[in-house]
């Protein structure tokens, strides 16, 4: 009986380890589908647990794609001035974030390359909040300097088709961007 035991306490905790979270991100406006970024909590476990707080509280649902520069990435997750169904500020956007603390910086090794999900923040490396983005082609400049908190396992050619921004304002959308629809984590093994 303790064998079985030991063997099912074993077989649920490796089970569990392997479990992979999965933010899952329904796109509607121009480009319309779905994206799938698997969550690095080994990299950036305080980042993870941000976002799945602000996914859980339905936060991104409505957010815009409010930065979006050709060749680059795709910025997202202002949820104060971001939401194109509750008080979208074209003006504002890119300034906001949650009601949650900012976080300190976890940079890794990974690099910035095309399907990698970083962090936004200000000058400040610890002020990332809520907005992040998401490599459109590798961006190896950014290397150390962002933290990278997942990447994307399905859905790039819905990224690729997200409507891009004027390259005059450094790729900022002033009417009608790509959102997200519905945010929602999943659990993988």
């Amino acid at each position: 009986m303790r064998l079985i035991l030991i063997k099912v306490i074993f077989f649920s905790f490796f089970v569990s380890a392997s479990a992979k979270d999965i933010m899952r991100i329904e796109v509607a406006g121009q480009a319309v589908g779905t994206i799938e970024i698997e969550l690095l909590t080994e990299l950036a476990p305080n980042h993870v647990n941000q976002i799945k707080s602000l996914v859980s509280d339905n936060q991104y649902n409505g957010v815009a794609f409010h930065r979006v520069i050709n060749g680059f990435m795709a910025q997202t997750g202002d949820v104060m001035f971001g939401n194109v169904t509750n008080g979208y500020q074209p003006t504002m956007v890119g300034r906001g974030g949650s009601k949650l603390m900012d976080l300190t910086a976890e940079f890794s090794n990974q690099s910035f390359d095309r399907g990698i999900v970083g962090m936004a923040r200000s000058q400040n490396p610890n002020s990332a909040n809520s907005q992040f983005f998401i490599m459109l082609e590798d961006g190896h400049f950014l290397n150390g300097k962002y933290t990278v908190f997942g990447k994307v396992i399905s859905g790039m050619p819905v990224v690729d088709a997200i409507k891009k921004g004027d390259q005059e304002n450094n790729g900022m959308l002033s009417s009608n961007p790509d959102f997200m629809e519905k945010v929602h984590i999943l659990t993988r093994d």
